[in-house]
Formats: C-alpha cells, structure tokens, sequence
C-alpha cells in the first residue's frame, strides 16, 4: 500500500504526472509511491499519484510519425458525422455531431 499524504504536506522529491511534465519528465514506468488526497465535502477526496522524481526519465521526443497520427486522431475529433465537415472544436461527446446540427430543426 502506497503511503498517503494529505494536499500540501507531500515530502519534497515526489510529483504528479503534471508535475513531473512541467519538468519534461515521465514516471517511467516506475510505480506510484504515495498518493494526495483533497478533500471535498460531497464526493469522496480527489486522489493524485505521487511518483520519484529522482527515478523519472525525460519525456520521448515527438517523432513525425507521432505528429501525423495526432494531426489525424485531433481531426476526427473536429469531424461531425453528420454533415462531415471539419468544424474547427472538438465535437462535444455529450451531442455526438456539431452544435448546428444538433440545434437544426428535425426533418
């Protein structure tokens, strides 16, 4: 079981995954060494994972082959089923096709 940490009192050399990319690093395969709880009053706490930062490894380089099959994944994202035009956002999942064919009257 990973040692638990409430918000603000981790020791010093441990991070999250933001953390650990705000310093152009990855965890590396390394496992979680802790975790932060937040506490909120409805829901259960928020949990962050904390992993070594002396164990992390620089994040891998953006090849061209990365790039192109990202450019793709983010383009079907902005693709509406409906009318398949590129839409310039991220369709929203919760209306599955582009706001104006969502709000355009049934036929």
């Amino acid at each position: 079981m990973a040692d638990v940490y409430r918000w603000h009192l981790a020791p010093d050399g441990l991070a999250t995954r933001r953390q650990l990319r705000a310093l152009g690093l990855r965890p590396g395969g390394q496992d979680v060494v802790a975790e932060l709880h937040r506490p909120r009053r409805r829901r259960g706490p928020r949990v962050a994972y904390l992993y070594r930062i002396e164990h992390a490894r620089p994040v891998r380089p953006m090849t061209p082959g990365r790039a192109v099959a990202l450019a793709a994944a983010m383009r079907a994202r902005r693709t509406c089923p409906n009318c398949r035009t590129d839409v310039g956002y991220c369709i929203p999942r919760s209306l599955g096709m582009c706001v104006p064919c969502h709000d355009a009257p049934a036929a």
